[in-house]
C-alpha cells in the first residue's frame, strides 16, 4: 500500500514527511523506521496492515490516571519504530524489525481490527507497544472506524512525528502519554537516534489541540536523572504545557543492549519525584516500583486522597466525576 506523507525527488528518491527524521530515501532504499520503502519512485508501508500484541489492559498501564481511571482499554501494537534505543522495553516488534527489516505479526485488515475492538466492549482502544505511527495507515483507518462508535482512542508515543502526521490524527485521538526520554540532545542523539527539539514542540502542540495529555520519562541512573534534569524537565512540563500535567516518572529495569546496566531503585525513584514536585508541579507519579509514595491521585487544594492506586492499578475511588469530595475542586482530567 502507498505510505502517507511523501514526495518525490530526482532520481525515484523520496522524501518521507511521516516523523522529524524527514528521510531521503533512494529507490529500493528504507527510512530509519525499516518500514517504509521506495519501490521504483514510491513510498511504500510494510507495517500497514500487521497487528501484534492485541490485549485488554487497565487503562492505568499506558499509564494514564487521569483519563477515564479504572477502564479497560483494548491495546495494540504494530512492528517497528524511528528510534533506536538503546534501553527498549519491546525490541523485539519495535527495534528489530526496524533493523531487520523482518515484519511478523498477524496480518490484518483495519476493520477486522475494529471487530476485534468492538468485541472487547470496551469503550477504549490504544495504539501502543511499538511507535504507532510508524504504522500511521493502520492506525488512522482504525480511529476512523472507530469514530462511528462512542470509543475513545489513546495513543502511546515517542513524539518525534512530523507536524502534518500530528495534526491529521487531531479528531482521532483523544488522550496520548509521551516519552519525553530527556531534556539532554546528547542523551537523545547517542541512546535513541532521535532529536529533543521536535518532541518538546510535538508536546505543545498536542496541549493546544486539545487532547489530554500525560508524560513519562524511563529514569536510568547514571544518564538523566540528576536533579538538574529532573527540574529542567519538570519546568518544561509546569511553565509550557500546565502544572496539573501528570508526570509519570518510571524505573528503568535492564533490557535490550542495556541489560548489564544497574536498575533504577525505589529511593532513587522517590528522590526525583520530590525534586518534580519542588518544582511546582501537582501531579507526579512513580511506575515500576511498589512505593506509597507517588502512587494515588490527591487534591491540590486541599490534599484528600481521591483516587487510591496499588501496583498500577485503582483499588478505590472517592471520586467519579473528577471532584474533590472534601473541598469540591474539579480535579484535571477526563472523568466520563
Amino acid at each position: 500500500m502507498t505510505a502517507q506523507f511523501w514526495e518525490a525527488l530526482p532520481g525515484d528518491a523520496v522524501r518521507c514527511g511521516l516523523c522529524a527524521h524527514a528521510c531521503r530515501i533512494p529507490r529500493n532504499g528504507k527510512g530509519i523506521c525499516g518500514m517504509r520503502v521506495n519501490l521504483r519512485g514510491k513510498l511504500v508501508s510494510l507495517s500497514e496492515n500487521i497487528m501484534t500484541s492485541p490485549h485488554l489492559d487497565p487503562v492505568e498501564k499506558k499509564p494514564l490516571y487521569h483519563f477515564l481511571p479504572g477502564s479497560k482499554v483494548f491495546s495494540f501494537g504494530s512492528v517497528g519504530c524511528n528510534f533506536s534505543c538503546k534501553f527498549c522495553q519491546n525490541f523485539a516488534i519495535s527495534c528489530l524489525p526496524s533493523k531487520s527489516g523482518s515484519v511478523t505479526g498477524q496480518r490484518v485488515e483495519p476493520v477486522e481490527v475494529f471487530r476485534l475492538a468492538e468485541q472487547q466492549r470496551s469503550s477504549l482502544v490504544a495504539f501502543t507497544y511499538n511507535e504507532p505511527t510508524v504504522s500511521f495507515e493502520l492506525m488512522f483507518a482504525v480511529a476512523g472506524l472507530l469514530q462511528t462508535t462512542e470509543k475513545r482512542c489513546i495513543m502511546v508515543t515517542n513524539g518525534f512525528m512530523s507536524e502534518d502526521c500530528l495534526l491529521s490524527l487531531r479528531r482521532r485521538i483523544s488522550a496520548a502519554n509521551v516519552d519525553l526520554k530527556s531534556f539532554r540532545e546528547s542523551f537523545y542523539r547517542d541512546l535513541c537516534g532521535g532529536r529533543l527539539a521536535p518532541v518538546l514542540d510535538n508536546l505543545k502542540t498536542i496541549r493546544k489541540i486539545g487532547w489530554w495529555l500525560e508524560v513519562t520519562t524511563l529514569v536510568i541512573p547514571g544518564l538523566n536523572d540528576s536533579d538538574d534534569e529532573i527540574r529542567d524537565i519538570a519546568r518544561f512540563i509546569r511553565d509550557e504545557l500546565g502544572p496539573d500535567t501528570p508526570w509519570h516518572l518510571s524505573a528503568f529495569r535492564p533490557a535490550y543492549l542495556m541489560s548489564d546496566r544497574q536498575a533504577t531503585t525505589q529511593g532513587q525513584l522517590e528522590h526525583c519525584w520530590n525534586v518534580a514536585r519542588g518544582e511546582g508541579l501537582n501531579f507526579v507519579y512513580l511506575g515500576n516500583v511498589s512505593s506509597p509514595m507517588g502512587a494515588s491521585t490527591s487534591c491540590p487544594k486541599c490534599g484528600m486522597l481521591c483516587i487510591e492506586r496499588r501496583n498500577g492499578r485503582v483499588s478505590s475511588k472517592m471520586t467519579t466525576r473528577g471532584i474533590c469530595p472534601k473541598c469540591g475542586e474539579p480535579l484535571p482530567g477526563v472523568w466520563e
